[in-house]
């Protein structure tokens, strides 16, 4: 019955749009969701259709978009309006979970997922804010949601002569806030059979909307291979650069030559797959920080990992450049491309380590995590071994010992030594992952040996540490390590193979005496609600007074173009409340005391 209703308002809606043109009589077939009738015979990401929500928009009633008409009449399920009442109907029908996002998004704005009624009337309002202020259009989409999806899209290429191409795919599944963050080709996912048929299917659907240019058709995969379209991207993508590393085609120089009128120079046969590709997205958060908080600032220290082989930086960012609230917060794309996958991942490995962004958090930590490819070190971090680990530890109290000497010597002037400069042996204590090791440390000019927990370490290095980057050798094995911090208290930060530790060292002495330093109690944050990133207020849910829950929502802070909503860390009444709408915060600003 509700699809016969559709149908017949559908119906209704076509002839006031005027869409005679594009429809013939009997076409109308098409409407009843029949996807055999289909041309492209594709499936719909949702089971039967997909709605468009919008705020103000009465009834029903199509996009007039001429491309959605074509594509619609040609060869897909039909997407239709209705009102923001009717969204849990919606949700119903399609049944749960379903996937509300930005009909004009991209980039992760707008989208969030719901579980029940209640998620998707929150969804349904944080998502058409999200999409006003990001697209300035605020209506939205919801689908079925697929879990354990695969998202792999295909590149298209057509011409206005009716010639069309498709370029291999990408795979973009490593994801977070439904942003990609990852990508790589090809896919190692597909087959020769299914890589064709997808192919074939984005390639027919350029060609059903007379489509010229560079472009990008988006399925989401199943664990079977069933794939179901889930949008076109009808612009270059900001992933664009590992299709061009293994197909050797230059996208923006063929676009170009498309749009003064040339035909494809290229036939399908000609399209290569040649090695492979990956590319991370850097962005400005910390992925330690609810996983992916803004990170707002200058950079102090930048530079790119260019000298690698086989790696390209694409980014327009320099030292002292400031990172804004007001902007997406991606800084870079860091590429790197191998003979095949295992070489590429080596080499963004690689590339990680090499590279220097200071001032601000940065992902880079997170995706050496991800590049591993395995499920445990995902979640998480890579795990040392006990070699790794040893040689960890030896980095890092040859760095203290090469400090400490650095700071016994005065260039061009006398003094008395204040301890004696010829000791022979550093004995320290050294904390790591609340585990604490005994380390002798000794050298001869750059070399170092050292002793940990028994096993004997030769380290050599040029010891430059005002460099950002430091080439260890251990024992023959070459090592890259950041050290991003150094306190007099003992704390060090040094990222070793992607990863950031935090390394406590004291001389032996130093830490006999330690023991007897009162321990700092850490300050009660339970009753204050402060701003964990730089944002603009967009919503205060209470006021002095107020009896709050712990979890609900206090207020909701927008930076980078997402919204993060605050909750209460416990129950209680609402003291003072320190903001407003339309307030510009800082990292840790009060926001509101509880009493």
């Amino acid at each position: 019955i509700f699809k016969n209703v559709i149908k017949d308002r559908i119906s209704s809606s076509l002839k006031q749009k005027s869409t005679e043109s594009f429809l013939k009589k009997g076409q109308i077939n098409y409407f009843t969701l029949n996807k055999q009738k289909t041309i492209c015979k594709m499936q719909c990401v949702t089971l039967d259709f997909s709605v468009i929500l919008t705020r103000d928009s009465p009834g029903v009633s199509f996009l007039s978009d001429l491309f959605l008409l074509r594509l619609l009449f040609s060869c897909l399920s039909p997407i239709v309006h209705c009102q923001s009442e009717r969204l849990s109907h919606s949700s119903l029908l399609l049944g749960y979970p379903v996937m509300i996002k930005a009909s004009a998004g991209g980039g992760g704005k707008g989208m969030r997922i719901a579980w029940d009624d209640e998620e998707t009337r929150d969804g349904f309002r944080f998502s058409s804010q999200e999409a006003a202020s990001s697209f300035g259009d605020d209506r939205l989409l919801i689908e079925k949601f697929i879990d354990n999806p695969r998202h792999i899209e295909i590149q298209v290429l057509g011409d206005k002569h009716g010639n069309a191409l498709w370029l291999n795919e990408r795979e973009c599944s490593v994801q977070r806030r439904n942003q990609k963050v990852v990508e790589e080709a090809p896919s190692i996912f597909l087959d020769p059979e299914t890589r064709q048929a997808m192919g074939e299917q984005a390639v027919a659907l350029a060609k059903a909307v007379k489509y010229s240019s560079a472009g990008t058709v988006e399925f989401l995969v199943d664990s079977q291979k069933n794939f179901y379209f889930l949008e076109m991207n009808t612009r270059l993508q900001v992933e664009h650069p590992v299709t061009e590393c293994i197909t050797g085609l230059d996208l923006v120089q063929e676009m170009i030559l498309v749009a003064k009128g040339y035909p494809l120079r290229h036939k399908q046969e000609d399209i290569p797959i040649s090695g492979w590709a990956v590319e991370c997205r850097v962005y400005a958060e910390d992925p330690y920080k609810s996983f992916g908080l803004p990170s707002i600032g200058r950079l102090s220290q930048y530079q790119e990992p260019i000298h690698l082989p086989g790696v390209r930086v694409d980014s327009g960012i320099q030292p002292g450049s400031d990172i804004s609230i007001y902007y997406d917060p991606m800084i870079s794309k860091l590429v790197t491309y191998g003979s095949d996958r295992a070489e590429a991942l080596k080499r963004m490995e690689d590339a990680l380590d090499n590279y220097v962004i200071r001032g601000k958090t940065a992902h880079l930590p997170f995706y050496v995590d991800v590049t591993d490819m395995t499920y445990d070190s995902f979640l998480t971090g890579h795990t040392l071994t006990l070699s790794e680990r040893n040689q960890l530890l030896a980095i890092a109290s040859s760095v203290f010992v090469a400090s400490q000497l650095r700071a016994q010597r005065f260039q061009e002037h006398s003094r008395v030594p204040v301890i004696r400069p010829d000791v022979a042996k550093w004995e320290l204590s050294v904390k790591l992952h609340d585990e604490d090791h005994t380390v002798v440390a000794s050298n001869n000019g750059p070399a170092f040996t050292v002793e940990v927990d028994g096993s004997k370490l030769n380290v050599t290095s040029t010891w430059n540490l005002a460099s950002p980057l430091l080439s260890v050798n251990v024992d023959g094995t070459q090592r890259t390590v950041q050290c991003l911090s150094r306190e007099a208290g003992g704390n060090m930060s040094i990222q070793f193979l992607g990863t950031v530790y935090k390394v406590h060292i004291l001389t032996k002495l130093a830490a006999e005496l330690n023991k007897f330093m009162l321990e700092k109690v850490p300050k009660d944050t339970s009753s204050t609600l402060c701003s964990p990133m730089p944002g603009v207020v967009v919503a205060v849910s209470v006021k002095p007074g107020d009896m709050v829950a712990e979890g609900q929502e206090i207020c909701v802070i927008e930076a980078m173009k997402m919204q993060n909503s605050m909750t209460a860390g416990k129950m209680g009444k609402v003291k003072l409340v320190h903001c407003k709408a339309g307030d510009t915060v800082g990292e840790g600003d009060l926001l509101v005391e509880l009493e």
